[in-house]
């Protein structure tokens, strides 16, 4: 990625220059790269780049915790009843010479060396934003694991998808659970790993249904079978890892986990490998499958899946992220420099921010600019609608005759003229006459009178919101909106 973003450049050429950059960038480079802009990206919740990455999906009970945990080497992931996994978490590893491993979180700048602490750390983060009544939250959690034990790859492990409410859990938990995973897998450059446990139906498979909805084809989608040692007698999976049954474009990799014994146990995740491989070197059924499956093919098949695809990316974001800079180097220049050293420049910059926002106000009252609903009246439009619709509406329901009766009128014009003839009516007469009429103006033009007030304070906050150079002052912000209201005040 550019040093420069000012650097005037071309589509084709940008897209050029990301092309060699991705033919000669290291593979090790590749995934910390992007780790770094999902890092960046996080605080704004929908990422303005859609970013290559894994997203792990399946049900509660399929097994996703255990894969993540024998992918990383490490018990690390909450386990309990109901849903475990409430806030999404995104899991970095990154393969280098450490004497000890270690994990940091992006809200933490310590390193985690004991992994039971990290355990502790993700429950007590998920508590504070989720709440601790089983509820979830899409606010994700990013966690990097630094070992030479690993190697690079970045997943997102996803709440597991459930039917039925628990405990104190909202009743519509599994359509919150289900719409938040919709959201991250339906996006074009997420790979999906369909986690299924083996000793079930594979046709019932949470995974691989949702991950159908989004990749219908199964282009973007990576089976893992668990709890192949728990199938029953006479039964395998060996058609499934055929692909004879559900066929996907990357496959499927089955792995042997550490059963709950196990864990009780705290049997060793290098113990567990080794019987994962002995499993599939002497079943019969997935002897000739052998070298294809377990967890340290998993984790290098994923690495390479994942390395290929931000290779094919990174050209696209390459050049979203120059644009992305140029725009933002633009704005910030428009603000001015921040070292502004004499008091001179300091009330140029306010003074050119103030004639900024009064250049946008006159443009929002020509007409120039367009509201983000467009099927209503806005503005200039809407002011000129209260004034020759709205009001003249009102006016025209008045009615004379409910202020005047031929009585009132006699007995204006003979107070008018005395103890004189009247032959022809006096001004004095018809002028009382016309203020009582004109009295009648006085509520429908009030009444105009503040929906126009409330018309232009809706217009004076909005020039404010779109003129981003008095923004970035808030005291001088609210003294325009200030002075804005009061002028609206003295005018009422």
């Amino acid at each position: 990625l550019p040093a420069n973003p000012t650097t005037a450049f071309s589509i084709r050429g940008d897209r050029g220059l990301a092309e060699k950059r991705r033919r000669t960038m290291p593979l090790n480079e590749l995934i910390p790269m992007v780790n770094q802009l999902q890092e960046a990206f996080a605080p704004l919740g929908i990422p303005p780049i859609d970013l290559p990455q894994i997203a792990v999906v399946g049900s509660q009970s399929s097994g996703k915790s255990s894969v993540l945990e024998s992918l990383v080497g490490y018990d690390f992931l909450p386990r309990g009843t109901g849903i475990c996994t409430r806030r999404p978490l995104v899991l970095q590893l990154l393969n280098e010479n450490v004497d000890q491993d270690y994990a940091q979180f992006a809200h933490i700048s310590r390193r985690i060396y004991s992994f039971d602490d990290v355990k502790k750390t993700i429950q007590a983060e998920t508590d504070r934003v989720a709440g601790n009544t089983k509820g979830v939250s899409p606010d994700p959690i990013i966690l990097r694991v630094h070992s030479k034990n690993v190697v690079n790859l970045t997943l997102v492990d996803l709440p597991g998808l459930t039917k039925v409410p628990v405990g104190d859990q909202p009743q519509n938990i599994s359509d919150v659970i289900r719409s938040m995973v919709l959201d991250i897998i339906s996006r074009p450059n997420c790979i999906i790993l369909a986690v299924t446990p083996a000793n079930g139906d594979l046709a019932n498979s949470d995974g691989l249904q949702i991950a159908r909805e989004v990749d219908p084809q199964g282009q973007r989608t990576i089976g893992v079978l668990t709890k192949l040692d728990l199938m029953d007698a006479g039964t395998d999976a060996r058609e499934i890892l055929e692909g004879k049954v559900y066929p996907l474009y990357h496959g499927y990799v089955a792995v042997v986990n550490r059963s709950q014994k196990d864990i009780d146990t705290s049997k060793s995740m290098k113990s567990a490998l080794m019987a994962e491989k002995e499993f599939f070197a002497t079943n019969s059924n997935y002897s000739h499958l052998a070298q294809r499956q377990g967890t340290l093919y998993l984790s290098k098949k994923l690495n390479s899946i994942l390395e290929d695809h931000i290779r094919s990316c990174m050209p696209d974001i390459s050049h979203r992220v120059k644009v992305m800079l140029r725009d933002a180097q633009s704005e910030l220049v428009q603000y001015g420099d921040d070292d502004t050293a004499t008091e001179q420049q300091q009330r140029a910059i306010v003074l050119n921010s103030i004639t900024r926002f009064c250049q946008n106000f006159r443009e929002y009252m020509q007409g120039n600019c367009r509201h983000k609903d467009q099927s209503i009246l806005y503005g200039p439009a809407r002011l000129r609608h209260i004034f020759t619709v709205e009001f003249r509406q009102h006016v025209n329901t008045l009615e004379s005759r409910d202020a005047l009766s031929d009585e009132d009128i006699h007995t204006v014009r003979r107070n008018a003229v005395g103890v004189h003839a009247d032959l022809f009516v006096p001004n004095a007469a018809f002028e009382t006459l016309v203020k009582q009429l004109i009295l009648q103006l006085e509520e429908p033009a009030a009444a105009c009178v503040r929906t126009v007030s409330e018309e232009l304070k809706q217009l004076l906050r909005d020039v404010l919101e779109i003129s981003k150079e008095i923004g970035r002052f808030e005291e001088l912000r609210e003294r325009v909106w200030r002075g804005g209201m009061s002028l609206l005040s003295e005018r009422k």
